[in-house]
């Protein structure tokens, strides 16, 4: 696990926030409720407990990180791999569950996602630590602004008299401007945080109970809407039950349960269900890959203004790559908009190694991304045989 993972600008950002909130809240109840009584200490003693799970479970998300799969890994059963994906970079199968994190390098046992904030993926391991991070993260943050609130609100009484919020009913102290303007932008702070990490909890809690992650999300989705053979019907396996489900990541002693390989399933379903469904996926995807030829050279920016003002405001929600192109460049398409497209750069193989490019573990020729629409036109087979299937 790398040391350095705090020196980041997701982690530092997501302290900084947390400190400046912290600091500013620890101001407002030594004005508004200081801790000289019985019902003072009960209530500062209430907000640490808030802050200290945030910081004691984002820092384990941040270093526990979710497990990696093995580099070289393969199933023990035989036959096993015939039912995996193989996983180039890491010269391995992907375990069940498990996808590759290029931001990581590496195989991540139960992928969610990668979050820049912990600089990590979310996955089996740590997923415990990241959901109870977002729910202490909520509960503070409305702790925060309800404090802040009825402080500025009793000062605001009190100047007119009345103290009908103030909770030991003694005079405030007197605030001046520059402390009233920070305990407002607190509030403003804390509602925003409270709001964007409420909603991600809330998409969290609702994959943990269907024990779905968000990638497997996308898979049972077109899973679900694909043609199948009448009386075929597609059951997601990890689905044990919502209380099961939620036994899995949050009521259990550890930090998490299993070896991050082998799962529980729903009955009439083993190991490889969703493996199988994810490899008939891929063949359909390259069975409606399209070929595009670059005539404009892109340089892979995520907002390219030169390439005009729609390119720019339609630019994907993703923080997948985005794929430099320069003139005749072959991209096999596999997800096309009006303005942009995501596929594979075919690479120039070097005929002295029998069309292989050889790469050090971890590495990858594979070039991937999103490209915009005006730099590629569809590539039209005029007697030239284009293999469309991906490398």
């Amino acid at each position: 696990m790398q040391k350095n993972r705090i020196f980041h600008w997701g982690p530092i950002t997501a302290l900084t926030i947390i400190t400046v909130l912290f600091s500013t809240s620890v101001l407002t109840f030594l004005i508004w409720c200081p801790p000289d009584d019985l019902f003072g200490v009960l209530h500062s003693l209430i907000f640490l407990t808030w802050v200290i799970n945030i910081f004691h479970h984002f820092f384990k998300a941040m270093y526990i990180g979710p497990g990696h799969i093995p580099f070289k890994w393969k199933p023990q059963e035989e036959g096993g791999s015939d039912y995996l994906q193989f996983c180039q970079p890491c010269q391995g199968y992907k375990a069940p569950r498990s996808h590759h994190c290029k931001a990581c390098k590496r195989c991540v046992m139960k992928m969610d996602h990668h979050c820049p904030w912990i600089n990590n993926c979310v996955g089996h391991q740590n997923h415990r630590s990241f959901t109870l991070f977002l729910t202490f993260v909520v509960i503070g943050c409305s702790h925060a602004a309800c404090m802040m609130i009825f402080c500025v609100v009793d000062h605001l009484l009190w100047i007119n008299g009345t103290m009908l919020l103030k909770v030991n009913h003694r005079a405030p102290l007197r605030m001046n401007r520059i402390f009233i303007i920070g305990l407002l932008f607190g509030i403003g702070l804390s509602i925003g945080v409270t709001i964007a990490v409420g909603i991600l909890l809330f998409y969290q809690m609702k994959g943990i109970l269907k024990n779905e992650t968000g990638i497997e999300s996308w898979i049972v989705e077109k899973a679900r809407l694909r043609p199948r053979p009448e009386g075929d019907i597609f059951v997601y396996p990890y689905d044990i039950g919502m209380f099961d489900n939620l036994k899995q990541i949050l009521f259990t002693g550890d930090d998490y349960l299993g070896d991050g390989i082998t799962w529980p399933v729903f009955e009439d379903c083993d190991q490889y269900t969703l493996t199988v469904e994810q490899l008939e996926q891929k063949d359909l995807k390259r069975e409606n890959i399209i070929t595009f030829k670059a005539h404009t050279e892109y340089n892979g920016a995520w907002f390219p203004l030169a390439h005009g003002f729609k390119v720019c405001y339609f630019s994907p929600w993703s923080e997948e790559d985005r794929l430099s192109v320069n003139i005749g460049d072959t991209i096999n398409a596999t997800r096309i908009r009006r303005h942009w497209l995501y596929g594979v750069k075919v690479q120039k193989r070097d005929a002295s190694s029998n069309g292989r490019v050889t790469l050090p573990l971890g590495e990858c020729d594979r070039q991937k991304g999103w490209v915009p629409r005006c730099c590629v036109d569809e590539f039209i087979d005029q007697g030239v045989t284009i293999l469309k299937k991906a490398q």
